[in-house]
């Protein structure tokens, strides 16, 4: 009998566009992988215009964090929304406002979750430049469920931003 917990490779969404979020993302990666996040990368930050946000709000930074989970997707989720917290961001917060931090599960595997506060693959993952592209970066051949186009073809299927 082996005590190996089973590995789930995560992609994740870093955004923010209040602080230093180069800082702050070093900051969630570090938390990350003291909450058990493996084998992790950060992609490249780029700058983006914001989308679907009050008018005036100043552009975001983005990454993704991709690495091994070695739990469920709901603990994942639970570690990424105390993060954010530690972060500065209030616990009610509206998606249409400035953020010293969001973090967002943007892949869990292959796998296919829909719950009311958890879906997964993230539903906007492929009409989003700043999520697609900082993820090609890392993990361009990785398949986007349910259909496991790659992250690469997503990204390419986007009109230039």
């Amino acid at each position: 009998m082996s005590n190996r917990i089973a590995m789930v490779p995560v992609a994740l969404g870093l955004g923010a566009n209040l602080g230093d979020p180069a800082a702050t993302f070093a900051t969630a990666r570090r938390q990350l992988v003291a909450g058990g996040l493996r084998q992790e990368r950060l992609a490249t930050i780029i700058r983006t215009t914001p989308v679907d946000c009050v008018p005036g709000t100043p552009d975001f930074c983005n990454s993704a964090l991709v690495g091994d989970w070695p739990g469920s997707a709901r603990e994942l989720l639970a570690l990424c929304q105390d993060i954010e917290r530690q972060c500065g961001r209030p616990a009610r917060h509206s998606q249409r406002e400035s953020r010293l931090l969001d973090i967002d599960i943007l892949l869990f595997g292959e796998q296919c979750i829909a719950e009311p506060d958890l879906v997964v693959p993230h539903p906007r993952l492929r009409a989003r430049y700043f999520a697609l592209a900082p993820l090609a970066e890392l993990a361009g051949a990785w398949r986007i469920p349910p259909d496991l186009v790659s992250v690469t073809a997503a990204l390419a299927a986007l009109p230039a931003p």
